[in-house]
């Protein structure tokens, strides 16, 4: 007969611990707890963990996700921002999985802060606060090379944001910068009431696996500094809202042209490899007096 699957967090073992922390969950720290154990087992199963993996978990709350990742992963390094959270967190693990509490290591601190770990992570799985959910993303796909893969949860129109493809009305920011570390789709749909409390919106998976790296590109900040001047006015043609990053619409126009791009595409429809040719071209062309018609 095939094991029985370890407990997980319930609603009712979730609002013991809150009850004991004296914890309401808040906006401000984007806290939805989820209560519901197949929601977790499904998480971890798009997660696609290895058993020897080390795993970066951001936001890990009362521990309902934390528990699924330990059954799926040898380590699990927690990053949490709340000190009553943080503290309680390796006890939750001696009381439901006796035996992996040195498997656990808690980092009390903002995600957005962290830029080094006592362990090498190589996966990342989160339920991420809706309000910072891409800037967190990026920035540890930034300082952790080492994670190769994962998934996140986020609010589901974020979702569709972060793995949307050139051309859709939905490209942006968010959807090429993580182009930039490697490939994310969209993995499913959570409904609301497996929360507790109960956001107003569904959330959304994304998974993605990391590229190789870009060693021929130019730095990511130049890259990124054109794709954050093509999407600030994302209606307007490249060779207008590039115009201030490349200091005149002439040199805007001689960058996209020695790039190859029209310069009255849109941002939207470039792909990042566009993005990248435009940051290459930028340092071959000094001044729009050197681009011949």
């Amino acid at each position: 007969m095939p094991e029985e699957p370890l407990p997980l967090l319930g609603a009712t073992e979730i609002r013991r611990l809150a009850d004991e922390l004296g914890i309401r969950p808040t906006k401000t720290l984007g806290q939805n707890f989820v209560i519901d154990g197949n929601t977790i087992r499904r998480i971890v199963a798009a997660a696609d963990l290895d058993p020897g993996q080390t795993v970066l978990e951001v936001g890990p709350g009362l521990g309902s996700l934390t528990l699924g990742i330990l059954d799926a992963a040898a380590k699990v390094v927690a990053v949490e921002i709340d000190p009553p959270l943080a503290r309680r967190l390796p006890e939750t693990v001696a009381e439901f999985r006796p035996g992996r509490e040195a498997d656990l290591t808690v980092i009390l601190s903002d995600a957005l802060k962290v830029t080094e770990l006592p362990n090498e992570p190589t996966a990342l799985v989160a339920n991420l606060p809706y309000n910072v959910a891409v800037p967190v993303v990026l920035h540890l796909l930034e300082h952790f090379p080492s994670i190769r893969h994962g998934l996140v949860m986020v609010q589901d129109e974020v979702a569709d944001r972060m793995s949307a493809v050139p051309g859709s009305k939905i490209y942006g920011v968010p959807s090429v910068k993580g182009a930039w570390y490697g490939t994310m789709r969209k993995a499913g749909v959570i409904g609301m009431n497996v929360f507790w409390p109960a956001p107003k919106i569904h959330s959304g998976l994304v998974s993605f696996t990391r590229d190789a790296e870009r060693g021929d590109a130019p730095p990511r900040t130049e890259v990124f500094a054109v794709i954050d001047a093509a999407f600030a006015q994302r209606r307007k043609t490249l060779r207008a809202a590039l115009s201030g990053w490349a200091g005149s619409g002439a040199r805007a126009e001689a960058i996209l042209n020695r790039a190859g791009i029209d310069p009255r595409e849109r941002g939207e429809k470039l792909d990042i490899d566009g993005f990248i040719a435009i940051a290459r071209a930028a340092a071959e062309v000094t001044d729009a007096a050197d681009e011949t018609p």
